[in-house]
């Protein structure tokens, strides 16, 4: 590795601003951030030369700002969810759960002003079906979008502009995108691996709706600021006093979203969105694992949140003054936001504990100053120039908004304070069912007890694969270590098994189905039984197979079972082959998955950020998220049956 993934690459990190009075500021248009000089002496000399460069910059693009005009309100705080994330839909009534979804978000994070419905990576890949296709088969999906306008939140879909190699529909990317947010009747799009979404994309766009937000990935491209309102600051590292984010500078209704995915703890982002008057995502199950947010990082952006909601139009305002009225001395910093002639100072705690000034400014006799944070009154002493010195207890990693007011009193509330430590939960392995056989039934082998020694490789990708996060704390891994090849060593303790030597034909499901009646609770997508009878059976989910083992008498082996008979050369592959579904679906009361072996016939060719395909030696597992609506159900997967034998004489 040429690289420290634990600290900012260069493409992440900071620009330096020029300070001389004729510097080119050509050298600012791509920046994520612009970095702020360490000593307070030249701040004015930074504010004038970023002033410079916005007008300069809004010159030299002709802009106008009109697509602004037609965006409606704010949207500060960002939920990327799993569609199928277990809060937001109950995978035993096959219900979407809207409303249960967005109280957790209100007690949790004061609420969200928008949600991604995240839908198919890391899952698509699995067979033919294209990124559009897993959100056109939910036929309740418009419905779910209403249900979260309703409680005010906009929705967005996800656009993977790398999904080339699976079906092609029959129109072009952006009509296929225009298309879907148009029936559904979403507010935008997140682009995924996309700095911008230009040209047709946008037309398409605007020709469905105006005012629907195109959001990129990372740093939006300075003539793109014009028509995409809002975009994703992912991994932006900030300068150590804290800096200006070039896209909120350059159009003061944009709207950032910070985010640094695998992180333990969200203080630097929380920090700089409240700053730079912006946004954060909230990412709780990033690709099928759990990466939650602390009560502490929870407490602040709830404290955030009531902030935004009443002074919303501050943070958008023209008269903004980054490291305003700092006293000189300590690392409290604060922006001063100033609408309708009042101002309102935005201020974080980068250091320890501080009690004494936040800010120096001019005195307002008859008011007084409050921090909305906590609804306290703050001390105001008179300074030697005939200014007033700001301030109070601010303890470390703390926020605060002040604003001065007449009123007797305004709300209080409590501190936001909480455990910083990381709520780490498992992923837990739902039990494996016990089909007893005293007799190897017929079309099995016998498997002796005993332990094991698996190696079992898998491709890492963002997904570990038993629920572990893979890049804890590291700032964006590169390919191709994104993709590597992981190993794991397994030491198991099997009973004795019988498996089958084949997987179960559509003829066998068939019989089943007569006999039983069996219908699933979600039937979209269920085909088994209805293809040649001695194929094997797929367009099943584990549901499906589990009824139709339990009915033989049987259970699904789990993959270590199916590992260890594979490599002794026990098992046969029918064809066409299809992946086999193991018992070892995990959950960690968001994300439900399953460990499927063997490969697959079909392999989606064209990017890395697929499923992997085509046949696979005994070793390898891969990880699949189970999908609700019936769309885990795939003509790529199968499954075979096991039994328990008791021990040999």
């Amino acid at each position: 590795m040429s690289f420290n993934p634990y600290v900012p690459r260069p493409i992440d990190r900071p620009t330096e601003v020029p300070l001389g009075a004729h510097a080119d500021l050509t050298t600012l248009d791509e920046a994520k951030v612009f970095a702020a000089p360490a000593d307070p002496a030249r701040w004015p000399a930074w504010r004038a030369q970023l002033t410079r460069w916005r007008a300069e910059a809004r010159e030299r693009v002709g802009y106008t700002g009109a697509h602004y005009d037609e965006i409606p309100g704010d949207c500060f705080t960002v939920c990327l969810a799993w569609l199928w994330d277990e809060t937001l839909y109950d995978h035993e009534r096959g219900v979407f759960t809207v409303e249960e979804f967005l109280d957790a978000a209100e007690r949790d994070f004061g609420g969200f002003d928008g949600v991604v419905l995240w839908h198919a990576y890391p899952v698509i890949g699995l067979d033919e079906r294209n990124q559009f296709d897993f959100y056109r088969d939910v036929p309740e999906l418009p419905e779910v979008v209403r249900a979260f306008q309703r409680r005010g939140v906009r929705v967005f879909v996800d656009y993977n502009p790398w999904d080339t190699g699976t079906r092609r529909a029959a129109g072009t990317d952006a009509e296929e995108v225009a298309a879907l947010t148009g029936r559904l009747g979403v507010d935008g799009v997140f682009l995924d691996t996309l700095k911008e979404g230009a040209g047709e994309l946008r037309r398409e766009l605007d020709a469905v709706r105006p005012g629907l937000v195109l959001e990129g990935e990372s740093r939006v491209p300075l003539a793109r600021i014009g028509d995409h309102a809002m975009s994703w600051a992912q991994w932006f590292a900030d300068s150590e006093v804290p800096g200006v984010l070039r896209a909120k500078w350059f159009e003061r209704r944009h709207v950032l979203h910070h985010t640094r995915r695998w992180h333990r703890s969200h203080l630097d982002e929380l920090h700089s969105a409240w700053l730079n008057g912006v946004g954060v995502l909230v990412w709780e199950s990033v690709f099928g694992v759990w990466v939650g947010w602390n009560e502490r990082d929870r407490a602040v952006l709830r404290a955030m949140r009531r902030v935004q909601a009443s002074h919303a139009a501050w943070l958008r305002a023209e008269d903004w003054v980054p490291l305003a009225d700092h006293p000189g001395t300590g690392q409290v910093y604060a922006s001063r936001w100033t609408h309708d002639g009042e101002p309102l100072w935005t201020v974080v705690n980068r250091g320890t504990d501080h009690d004494g000034a936040w800010l120096v400014t001019d005195p307002r006799p008859g008011r007084r100053f409050v921090d909305l944070v906590t609804g306290a009154k703050l001390a105001a002493s008179p300074t030697a120039d005939g200014r007033v010195a700001v301030g109070g207890p601010l303890p470390a990693g703390a926020v605060a908004a002040v604003v001065v007011t007449a009123e007797a009193a305004v709300p209080a509330h409590p501190a936001p304070v909480g455990d910083p430590s990381f709520p780490a939960r498992a992923a837990v392995r739902v039990r494996t069912p016990w089909a007893p056989r005293t007799d190897v039934p017929e079309g099995m082998v016998a498997v002796a007890a005993g332990r094991r020694e698996l190696v079992v490789r898998h491709r890492v990708r963002e997904t570990g694969l038993y629920g572990e996060a893979p890049y804890v704390d590291e700032w964006k891994p590169l390919p191709p270590r994104l993709h590597h090849t992981g190993t794991l060593r397994r030491s198991v303790s099997l009973g004795r098994f019988a498996i089958a030597t084949h997987e179960v034909i559509h003829g066998q499901y068939a019989e089943f189905l007569r006999a039983t009646g069996y219908r699933p609770a979600r039937p979209e997508r269920f085909t088994a039984g209805q293809g040649p009878a001695d194929a094997p059976v797929t367009g099943v989910e584990l549901a499906d197979a589990r009824a139709y083992a339990a009915w033989a008498g049987l259970r699904l082996p789990t993959e270590d079972e199916w590992q260890v008979a594979a490599e002794a050369g026990l098992l046969a592959r029918r064809e066409p082959l299809v992946w086999n579904l193991t018992e070892s679906e995990h959950s960690d009361g968001r994300t439900r998955f399953a460990v499927v072996k063997g490969g697959a016939a079909y392999r989606a060719e064209g990017s890395d950020w697929y499923l992997d395909g085509g046949p696979q030696p005994p070793d390898v597992s891969v990880k699949l998220l189970l999908l609700g609506a019936g769309l885990t159900r795939s003509d790529q997967v199968g499954f075979r049956c096991a039994a328990d034998l008791p021990p040999e004489e």
